[in-house]
């Protein structure tokens, strides 16, 4: 199969396509004053970027969601952070 994608596994170019959203989702995350501090790991498989961690309010929550989505690439966002 070499470099196919399957159900559960990525093709090269996907991989890398995927490693690219996660670093432009983390920098955003992390350039927004008000998430700079925030305890949120990322993790993308096939454009769906799965955010996870802790974080200090609703609003916190509501504003990752939001960067991510509008990050090129991004088809959906599913979120798994949770209020401190």
């Amino acid at each position: 199969m070499g470099c196919a994608s399957t159900a559960k596994h990525e093709g090269t170019s996907e991989y890398l396509d995927d490693s690219v959203i996660t670093a432009k989702v983390k920098a955003a995350i992390l350039g927004d004053p008000a998430l700079k501090v925030a305890e949120i790991n990322v993790e993308t498989f096939k454009g769906v970027v799965q955010l996870s961690g802790f974080v200090s309010s609703q609003a916190e929550i509501n504003k990752a969601v939001e960067l991510t989505g509008k990050v090129d690439g991004v088809v959906s966002v599913k979120n798994d952070m949770h209020v401190k």
